[in-house]
């Protein structure tokens, strides 16, 4: 094992810097972000995080403390599989919450809400709440965060934002507006 000192004023080792928003990384926490990450504008990553190559993250995702994205899907020490990196793709608006693990190759849609400690293991509808581990389909959330209760007709109002979502007959969340 190779000895090293870490630089006390730079807890965050970007590879990238031209893909990512500073501001929005909290100081002096520590994180790791691999080469080839792809952070949107906006993205905002809590400490103790973890994203490995292959990660993408659009604009205004929230990664929350200690989160995990891997990027091989049966990793072995003595064996390579860098040619094996799978991509994980988080779109707009998308939260991971606390302790969340996110098994590569699957897609998080927009304004997803990825709850404490789930683990993702397949993709996640746009406006879908995960919780668990596995990671389970426990309801819809609007852009605002707030849980969405839908009525005979499919339609849900957000309590903030008195923005209206339909759930559609295939079984996906639309905004509509107001």
């Amino acid at each position: 094992m190779q000895n090293w000192k870490r630089d006390q004023d730079l807890a965050f080792f970007p590879h990238n810097e031209r893909l990512c928003d500073r501001r929005k990384l909290q100081p002096r926490t520590e994180r790791v972000v691999s080469p080839d990450v792809v952070l949107g504008r906006n993205v905002k990553v809590q400490n103790n995080v973890s994203i490995y190559t292959g990660v993408i993250c659009e604009d205004d995702v929230f990664l929350g403390p200690s989160m995990v994205f891997t990027n091989v899907i049966n990793p072995r020490s003595h064996i390579l599989r860098r040619d094996q990196y799978q991509t994980t793709l988080v779109k707009h608006g998308a939260s991971i919450g606390a302790n969340a693990t996110i098994v590569c190759g699957n897609e998080i849609g927009e304004f997803a809400f990825i709850g404490a400690g789930t683990v993702v293991t397949k993709d996640v509808p746009a406006y879908a709440l995960i919780v668990g581990n596995p990671g389970r389909h426990v309801g819809w959330i609007s852009e605002y965060g707030h849980r969405l209760h839908f009525d005979d007709e499919g339609i849900a109002t957000c309590q903030e934002s008195l923005e209206k979502y339909q759930l559609t007959i295939d079984g996906k969340v639309v905004k509509l507006g107001k």
